[in-house]
């Protein structure tokens, strides 16, 4: 198999006279691909053109020197080495080559081996930068690549996650007919409202799953409690106010739903410090408990009930501004009025829409479970 080459590295000289053209142009010609100017124009020129792995320039030429001549070629080509040559045998000419961006300086007459050894030593330097930064960056594509897979096993985690609380949610509104549906809307309006006040995404998280289990501490209320079609006396609300900490004590340890903790223990929580299980007030409160508490007093004051139908929007605000600065957080209620009253409506209808989804899923699921218990046993005589 024959041994592939190397591309030669490209170098451009300028120089303003002929005689050093020509020196270093044959000088360099044996070992890599030249090119040579008379001018630092017509470099630049040059250089707009292809790119260059080094510049050999003169400090000294007709027009442009080649020391202003160092910023352009810089900004045209970053990854171009420079090489100034010069007559002027002083140090504030060395100096005034490097602060100029120039990686090497050879004095004139110069040595031939000198300028062999400086334009080696610049194209090595050139060679290492390169490795850096095509490593730099096939470094920078693997961790994106990386941190992609890693967004999406966790997205799908979330979603996952997400799945099994619905279900939970769903298992629990089937102990109480009346609020079906209720966690999927409040959902909804909490992250509207959520997104209104400016929310980070991990905050907006937390109140979604907290809405979606707030009621979740219920699971250690009674059935004769919870489901009692008349008015509950003293000793049952007691423990029908048990439940915020019933529910805190279950998403106890979870680190997922650590912020929706907050949602589960304060949702009945009070601005004035009225409510119940702490008698927390103002923000003391959780910003998400304070958010889920407008958006489920709105839910329940528009919903259809057994013993009565669901308030009209306007009557619903009307009554939310009455209880800001006592109930609710008035940040919170003036979020509310912000969003369009259509909006409110869409939001019912499209989680109206996804619970008899859910529904008719479920009963699919249930007709193909009878229709495979009724499928007669296979044979076990061979044929």
């Amino acid at each position: 198999m024959p041994e592939v080459q190397e591309p030669r590295a490209r170098v451009l000289i300028a120089d303003d006279e002929p005689e050093i053209r020509s020196v270093l142009s044959e000088l360099l010609g044996a070992g890599y691909e030249c090119a040579a100017v008379a001018s630092a124009e017509e470099a630049l020129e040059l250089l707009r053109e292809r790119a260059f792995d080094l510049v050999v320039s003169d400090i000294m030429m007709g027009g442009m020197s080649g020391l202003e001549m160092v910023p352009h070629v810089l900004r045209l080509r970053p990854e171009t080495a420079v090489i100034m040559l010069s007559g002027m045998q002083t140090v504030e000419s060395a100096v005034g080559a490097m602060r100029a961006g120039a990686f090497d300086y050879v004095m004139k007459p110069f040595d031939l081996l000198h300028v062999e050894a400086a334009v080696r030593r610049a194209l090595e330097h050139k060679s290492l930068r390169d490795s850096k930064r095509r490593y730099e960056n096939q470094l920078e594509e693997m961790v994106a690549q990386r941190t992609a897979e890693l967004d999406r096993a966790l997205h799908s985690l979330e979603d996952a996650y997400r799945s099994t609380l619905k279900a939970l949610t769903s298992a629990l509104e089937a102990r109480d007919h009346e609020t079906r549906g209720h966690s999927e809307r409040v959902v909804s309006f909490s992250l509207r409202l959520g997104r209104e006040m400016g929310l980070a995404p991990a905050h907006l998280r937390s109140l979604e799953f907290g809405s979606l289990l707030h009621d979740i501490g219920k699971i250690g209320v009674p059935d004769a409690i919870l489901r009692k079609p008349a008015a509950l006396d003293e000793e049952e609300w007691t423990r029908m106010r048990e439940h915020p900490l019933h529910g805190q004590k279950i998403l106890e340890g979870v680190e997922f739903l650590e912020g929706a903790a907050h949602v589960v223990a304060q949702h009945h929580e009070k601005w004035d410090g009225s409510g119940y299980p702490l008698g927390l007030r103002g923000e003391e409160i959780d910003i998400t408990a304070r958010i889920f508490a407008v958006a489920d007093a709105f839910d329940a004051m528009t919903s259809d009930r057994v013993y009565r139908r669901g308030r009209p929007y306007e009557a619903a605000a009307a009554e939310l501004d009455e209880y800001a600065g006592r109930q609710f957080d008035p940040d919170v209620v003036r979020a509310f009025h912000r969003v369009p009253p259509e909006d409110w409506e869409e939001m019912r209808a499209l989680s109206l829409e996804a619970l008899r989804e859910r529904a008719s899923a479920a009963q699919r699921r249930g007709n193909a479970a009878t229709r495979d218990a009724a499928a007669p046993a296979p044979s076990l005589r061979a044929g």
